[in-house]
């Protein structure tokens, strides 16, 4: 295990104090002014302090809510580092990831007298609908391991966040013909229900393949471009 790993884990199960790895009060505008690699850097690291936790049996047992914060840091996380593998800085995920990781990171909560417990407010992390990304990468139609996080916390909470059904729109960079990316995001489609049929999601799932119609970045054809080669997943309650 690395040593920001570890640094992230023991930060993860109150064993760290902040800021010995990433401020947990870093503003999201503060991520966006950074160049890239620092950006990236400061990701990362928020990235495996999130996938540490989510291995960690103490988080996954805690009688709170700190492993769905494990699972949120990693996901939106993981989804800000897509966006930067292309160079793209994208402020949604970049916020949604240091939300959630403030929230992992906050002191764990210490023991009270017990009391009648007043109505629970809905946890974030049950939005009425689902939208959410993955990318692929460059002709292929494999889930990566980025990708198989978001399935994963989508899988996770489909059931106890009353969710009902799912879309599934495949697409293509410009690279190809019309003709085999049509096919190509067909199978890219494919590939996300098969890997959320084996997370064991029952509900109808909705399938489309949009091909290089509709990139998320305007290119010229024959462009490779990674945020076009993506399924993008809705659905609600």
């Amino acid at each position: 295990m690395t040593k920001t790993i570890q640094a992230s884990l023991l930060v993860a199960t109150g064993l760290l104090s902040m800021p010995a790895i990433a401020s947990a009060q870093t503003s999201e505008s503060d991520l966006l002014s950074l160049d890239l690699g620092s950006l990236r850097s400061e990701i990362e690291t928020r990235y495996e302090a999130g996938l540490a936790a989510t291995m960690d049996a103490g988080t996954v047992m805690a009688n709170d809510s700190r492993y769905i914060w494990a699972s949120e840091t990693k996901v939106q996380c993981g989804i800000a580092l897509g966006f930067l593998k292309s160079s793209t800085k994208d402020p949604a995920s970049v916020s949604k990831c240091q939300k959630a990781y403030a929230m992992l990171t906050q002191p764990a909560p210490q023991p009270v007298p017990v009391a009648p417990k007043p109505k629970e407010e809905p946890l974030e992390v049950c939005e009425a609908k689902i939208g959410a990304i993955v990318f692929f990468d460059f002709d292929s139609s494999d889930v990566t391991s980025d990708a198989h996080g978001t399935l994963e916390y989508i899988a996770n909470n489909f059931a106890r966040c009353g969710w009902k059904s799912l879309s599934l729109v495949g697409h293509t960079d410009r690279s190809g013909s019309d003709a085999y990316n049509d096919a190509l995001s067909m199978r890219r489609a494919r590939s996300v229900e098969a890997t959320l049929r084996g997370m064991n999601i029952a509900a109808p799932i909705a399938i489309e393949a949009r091909g290089e119609s509709q990139p998320r970045v305007p290119t010229a054809d024959g462009v490779r471009e990674l945020q076009n080669r993506r399924v993008e997943i809705t659905g609600s309650k």
